[in-house]
């Protein structure tokens, strides 16, 4: 087993450190009603460095750039670098995100667009997707309160007003059980990813499904024993007193290289040094969808951090719609028409 226990990983996931060499990156997309993307970044830094294995994004010399100097409110200077693409499609910026080669280029990315005609109006729908990186994992969904969700899914600027603000004391406790529902929801899911890759690997060796049917109903027995002094966690496994306990001695010896290698499989799949960084979209037409926050600029804003594509893909979408004038009107003309039609059909008449 790789010398990071599942207690580490935790630790590691839920704590965010921003590193000083990396930039504060947004992306914005600007979404034209042909499905053409209007791609732009903003680094902004403490040093003048931004080499593209630092930067979140897939970013290269075909980008119009703009460099800059500003002095923040704390009097610091920040330099800023400014850059915007044209992209005639989604495939192209797909295609970027393919060929990666920034800090983030181990994470499956992809932006969606469609446009669908409703006579009266367009409708338009744009995304971006990050690809989960468990396959056996569990939404937070089933951990957390729906005000709980709003919290964990805010940015952090916004958060940290609630946590200042009138009802601070209010915020700071759904802060606190955030942190402990996320933790007991991440446990979760490592022990359930362990099982998952642990019962592909050992059916190698065996038809039975008695073993693997045990385990599951077990997890919450086996989130508790993972759970123990992360001191203790590394020897207890490598020694295979853990391991005994969980599969018995029969089992232990017959398994034990399976079972390793599934936990190599966890930490390879979770010990991801994500770089974290913001997205923004702005849509044709007025607003009718999205999952996403309003920023003060009026402009729909989503915070992209690894714990939300830990078990399941994180969807930042936005849906619009543009009047079609021209409907309206035939349709008007249409309706007048036959409306005069039957005006005159009864005046006829009488």
């Amino acid at each position: 087993m790789k010398r990071k226990s599942l207690k580490t990983i935790v630790s590691f996931i839920l704590l965010m450190i921003a590193a000083c060499d990396e930039p504060e990156t947004v992306v914005t997309n600007i979404v034209h009603p042909d499905g053409s993307v209007t791609r732009r970044i903003e680094m902004r830094n403490m040093e003048n460095k931004f080499e593209i294995s630092k930067i979140q994004v897939p970013f290269d010399s075909t980008w119009i750039v703009r460099d800059s100097l500003e002095i923040n409110g704390e009097g610091d200077t920040l330099w800023i670098k400014r850059a915007e693409k044209n992209f005639k499609n989604v495939s192209e910026i797909n295609r970027d995100y393919l060929n990666d080669s920034s800090a983030n280029k181990s994470i499956m990315r992809k932006a969606e667009f469609s446009r669908k005609f409703r006579w009266f109006n367009t409708e338009y729908r744009f995304a971006e997707v990050i690809d989960k990186k468990l396959s056996f994992g569990y939404p937070v969904a089933d951990f957390m309160s729906p005000e709980e969700l709003k919290f964990f899914y805010s940015p952090e600027d916004v958060n940290y007003k609630k946590e200042h603000g009138p009802d601070s004391l209010k915020y700071r406790a759904l802060k606190d059980s955030v942190k402990i529902k996320q933790e007991k929801w991440t446990f979760k899911c490592l022990v359930s990813e362990w099982l998952g890759d642990f019962e592909i690997l050992a059916k190698e060796k065996t038809d039975n499904d008695s073993l693997f049917i045990s385990l599951k109903n077990r997890e919450d027995e086996l989130v508790r024993l993972f759970e123990q002094d992360d001191k203790k966690f590394d020897s207890l496994w490598t020694n295979g007193i853990l391991l005994k306990e969980i599969l018995g001695e029969p089992d232990f010896l017959k398994f034990k290289p399976e079972a390793d290698s599934a936990m190599n499989l966890v930490v390879e799949n979770l010990f991801v040094d994500f770089k974290s960084y913001t997205i923004k979209i702005i849509m044709p037409g007025e607003i009718v969808g999205t999952n996403g926050m309003i920023d003060s600029s009026k402009t729909l804003v989503w915070p992209v951090m690894s714990d939300y594509f830990l078990a399941e893909p994180y969807s930042m979408f936005a849906e619009s719609r543009i009047p079609n004038k021209w409907a309206w009107i035939a349709s008007g003309a249409f309706l007048i028409f036959v409306l005069s039609g039957i005006i005159f059909r009864v005046i006829k008449k009488g």
